[in-house]
């Protein structure tokens, strides 16, 4: 028992010097629960709506009341023509748009049948379908509201709702699933393949050799970064296609402008990997860094699975660090609706910033140490 109890002691002396390993056990599971506890949210709220009034009756304002005064829709745009909702829906502004017809008050005030449509974004599957769900919802207790009374006897609702998916008529799962897929499993290829690299350096003593060698830091970062940038790329298209001959995923965009998207993103992973190498002394410890800083972040945080608009605002907040967030709606956007890089420009923007700033704090920290 003495012995045991020795061992103890030293484990325990030995965890309380080693700051970071400790920090991890005792940090992460609090972070975890006020992060995801939060961000785990199956409820699709603040969905954004664009409204064609066609009409402009009191009847169709009703209507519109009825989806804004839902607490799911918020009103983001007044349209006057199908152009502008093709617009808004493929820069990815609104999720769904409300088309009221011309003469649907008359309709309804004569006792006649009269239909709404409900466009409604598909890229997202689950979204699309609960969006989709509300709003007949919201079309059925409005219409409930406009009964009028004709000859004596109530008639039926008079207004009906004809839903329409775009870019995924059938909401099949897998065309929702597999870009996030593909961005998961590019962050994860390309920041644990790159944050092993210079720890492997140090656990296997050559990093002396590193630092006393006649090159420059972002010489240095660049040769270890490249090789690992193509495998990355390489993999990505890899998956890309084999999610199309297996998964019937389309390809409605242009090949160069996927080629970039992916490039950018996976710049930024190859550089957070970069990164966490040089704050990390093994590779056990890197590799339980990624799994922090990329993993859960890309599964959770990106909008691959629970949508950005229903969390918390502080949350979605911490969304804005995430890259993954910005390569999905440019995936997506090239994959699914077959827009092109100028439409998705700030999702773009977004990935060469994050790509620089780790790149850049990677080459710092690096400098650092050779010094």
């Amino acid at each position: 028992m003495r012995k045991a109890l020795a061992v103890g002691r030293k484990e325990l002396h030995q965890i309380i010097r080693d700051r970071r390993t400790l920090s991890i056990l005792l940090l992460a599971p609090v972070l975890f629960l006020l992060l995801y506890g939060y961000a785990l949210n199956f409820d699709i709220k603040h969905v954004t709506l664009a409204v064609e009034d066609r009409d402009a009756t009191p009847e169709s304002r009703a209507l519109i009341a009825a989806f804004v005064n839902s607490g799911y829709f918020d009103l983001v745009a007044s349209v006057n023509d199908d152009r502008a909702i093709d617009h808004l829906m493929d820069r990815n502004q609104i999720r769904a748009a409300l088309v009221i017809p011309e003469r649907t008050g008359r309709a309804i005030a004569n006792g006649r049948a009269a239909s709404v449509q409900v466009l409604v974004n598909g890229d997202n599957a689950n979204t699309a379908s609960a969006v989709m769900g509300y709003a007949l919802t919201i079309v059925q207790s409005a219409s409930a509201s406009l009964l009028v009374e004709q000859r004596g006897l109530r008639i039926a609702p008079p207004v009906s709702a004809e839903p329409r998916i775009w870019y995924n008529p059938q909401l099949e799962s897998t065309l929702f699933l597999v870009p996030g897929l593909i961005a998961f499993i590019g962050m994860i290829t390309g920041a644990v393949s790159t944050a092993l690299s210079i720890v492997r350096e140090k656990e296997r003593g050559t990093w002396e050799q590193v630092r006393m060698a006649p090159i420059s830091t972002p010489a240095y970062v660049v040769g270890k970064t490249i090789p690992y940038l193509a495998i990355s790329i390489a993999s990505a298209m890899a998956i890309m296609v084999a999610a199309m001959a297996l998964f019937g995923l389309p390809m409605r965009g242009s090949w160069l402008d996927l080629l970039l998207a992916v490039s950018l993103f996976l710049v930024g992973a190859v550089g957070t990997g970069m990164l966490i190498s040089t704050l990390s002394d093994s590779q056990l410890v890197a590799f339980q860094v990624v799994l922090i800083v990329a993993f859960l972040p890309t599964f959770i945080l990106s909008g691959f699975i629970f949508p950005i608009a229903s969390m918390p605002v502080p949350i979605q907040m911490v969304t804005l660090i995430v890259p993954a967030r910005y390569f999905l709606v440019a995936l997506r956007g090239i994959v699914l609706k077959g827009i092109s890089v100028v439409m998705v420009w700030q999702e773009l923007l977004a990935l060469v910033v994050y790509a620089v700033a780790m790149l850049g704090l990677a080459s710092m920290r690096l400098a650092r140490e050779r010094g």
